[in-house]
């Protein structure tokens, strides 16, 4: 029985999770998902780890590709996702639909959490908009970087963190969390996830099966129950 290991970031870990039994009832193949940051998985590809599918933003597999590393045969988009913020279940939702109402949320929080600037997309963005809104001299000290499956998200499970900017599907799924909206407009940052078979894999056709059954029509419900949107056509 063949298994397709992947690795990824930590916001289609939903999807996976889900999927995987499918997956390995439809194909006979095993899907072993891996999770890492960003930066995480550029240096464990740099060190020849082994993998047979890259999950990653799509100018990063694109990127890859020129390199030789990932074959341009058989990579597809596979959703969009956005960021948000989630709070503590069972506590006071606050408001962050406009700039303005974010502003004042995380003015308020004690403390917030987001990914590390230099490992993600999403901690990258997160600095950016809390600097964008006037708060960065005022938060410094009340901002922990941790990425959301390396303990960020149980932050704000335990209410350690009033706060947490992280990816929608990542939020939106976890237990004691609550989605308490996505970023405003101008704060946004909608990140294409793209996968693509990696050209060293020995298993390149089970490889690819994966990379299609994650975007067949029944499937992309999957994607958008767990807080994904369609990739651009």
């Amino acid at each position: 029985m063949a298994t397709v290991t992947s690795i990824a970031g930590g916001a289609p870990k939903p999807v996976f999770d889900i999927l995987a039994p499918c997956f390995l009832a439809q194909t006979g193949y095993r899907h072993n998902a891996l999770y890492d940051s960003m930066a995480g998985i550029a240096s464990r590809v740099a060190a020849h780890e082994a993998f047979d599918v890259l999950v990653m933003p799509v100018p990063l597999i694109e990127a890859y590709v020129k390199d030789g590393i990932v074959q341009p045969e058989g990579r597809a988009a596979l959703a969009n996702i956005g960021l948000a913020i989630g709070v503590k279940s069972g506590g006071r939702v606050p408001d962050v639909s406009t700039p303005d109402a974010m502003r004042r949320a995380l003015s308020a929080a004690r403390r917030i959490v987001h990914a590390p600037p230099n490992a993600t997309p999403s901690g990258a963005q997160s600095d950016r908009v809390i600097e964008e809104l006037g708060l960065a001299g005022e938060l410094a000290g009340r901002v922990t970087h941790k990425v959301g499956l390396a303990g960020g998200i149980a932050m704000i499970a335990s209410g350690e963190a009033e706060i947490g900017i992280f990816p929608k599907s990542e939020i939106a799924t976890a237990e004691g969390v609550t989605l308490a909206g996505p970023l405003p407009n101008g704060l946004q940052l909608i990140i294409t996830y793209g996968a693509g078979v990696v050209a060293a894999s020995p298993a390149t056709g089970p490889a690819t099966a994966l990379i299609q059954f994650l975007i067949t029509p029944e499937n992309r419900k999957v994607w958008l129950s767990c807080g994904f949107d369609l990739p651009p056509a």
